[in-house]
């Protein structure tokens, strides 16, 4: 069952090895995330750099050219390293990236190929006994390129140390399912709520797993009902379902109940509003379903450990 909160404490350190012709989007994708995490849980939980295999300037498929923070064999190591080729990236495999590869593997926890990034691990014989995937128009190449990986159509994998997701998009929930791993469901739904919206956003919550209509339409109607409370009861005829078989749903998906998700969702909001410093803190409580601002400083309280007007950060 998924863990709602998870106190963990330090800073993941990550990698990410760019290659010419690398795409922003799932750059993006990969970053993003855990820059928004950072904020979230106001303290710096992934600090990352881009690399790329000499140190010198990269660009990307549609010309922005980029300097990275410095070369692959100059990191001492991390928590992971990202392989990120996108295009072109059969050109990529010569003795001298592959040996980096190999050499990176001994210092680095996870290493994860996003994009066509498998093929290159797969190349260094990294993904030899492993589970992967990579972008669909690559699948059938690989699979017969590589008998020694298991190659998947799945949209992302994680088997042991290594990781692979299909495409920017699936890049973007494999970040979120190793955010929500480390910290818990509840900054994985506020963070998602960020960048998505509707019932395909909400779906990123969950991960590839449950894929559950009803736990996604039922999200949908909390975020759009922050000020006008709705109860679980309505919740869960407006998704179809007997409230007990709601209540079931969201504790497989999140490990929490619908009510906790609900209030979190609402959190989140608060503490959006209170960092923008446009609203009272009377006119934010009512904002998020709040009529006695007392009350809501209590719960704004329990959830960040500070009180409203002390959390503008």
């Amino acid at each position: 069952m998924p863990i709602w909160i998870n106190q963990s404490d330090g800073t993941q350190e990550i990698a990410v090895l760019l290659f010419n012709r690398f795409s922003n989007y799932c750059l993006a994708n990969t970053v993003e995330p855990m820059r928004a995490a950072n904020d979230a849980l106001g303290r710096t939980a992934y600090r990352w750099r881009l690399l790329s295999l000499d140190g010198e300037p990269v660009t990307s498929s549609s010309g922005m050219q980029l300097m990275p923070d410095g070369k692959l064999s100059d990191v001492p190591g991390g928590d992971a390293l990202f392989i990120l080729p996108s295009y072109a990236y059969r050109t990529y495999g010569t003795p001298a990236c592959l040996d980096a590869l190999r050499a990176a593997a001994r210092r680095f926890e996870t290493l994860a190929g996003l994009d066509a990034g498998s093929w290159l691990l797969a190349e260094a014989g990294l993904l030899n006994g492993y589970s992967a995937t990579i972008h669909f128009d690559e699948f059938d190449r690989f699979s017969e390129r590589f008998p020694e990986v298991t190659a998947r159509r799945e949209r992302w994998i994680v088997d042991r140390d290594r990781m692979s997701a299909g495409g920017a998009t699936t890049a973007f929930e494999l970040v979120q399912h190793l955010i929500a791993s480390t910290h818990g469901a509840a900054v994985s739904i506020e963070i998602a709520g960020l960048f998505m919206q509707g019932e395909d956003g909400d779906r990123l919550h969950e991960g590839k797993t449950p894929g559950d209509r009803r736990v996604q339409r039922a999200l949908a109607l909390m975020r759009g009902n922050l000020e006008n409370i709705l109860s679980i009861a309505e919740l869960a005829r407006a998704a179809g379902c007997r409230q007990r078989d709601l209540e079931g749903r969201f504790r497989r998906a999140f490990g929490a109940t619908p009510r906790t998700v609900y209030r979190q969702l609402r959190m989140a909001e608060a503490l959006r509003l209170v960092r923008d410093g446009d609203l009272s803190i009377a006119e934010i409580a009512l904002r998020c379903g709040y009529a006695d601002s007392s009350a809501f400083t209590r719960a704004f309280r329990t959830t960040y450990g500070a009180a409203p007007r002390n959390a503008k950060l």
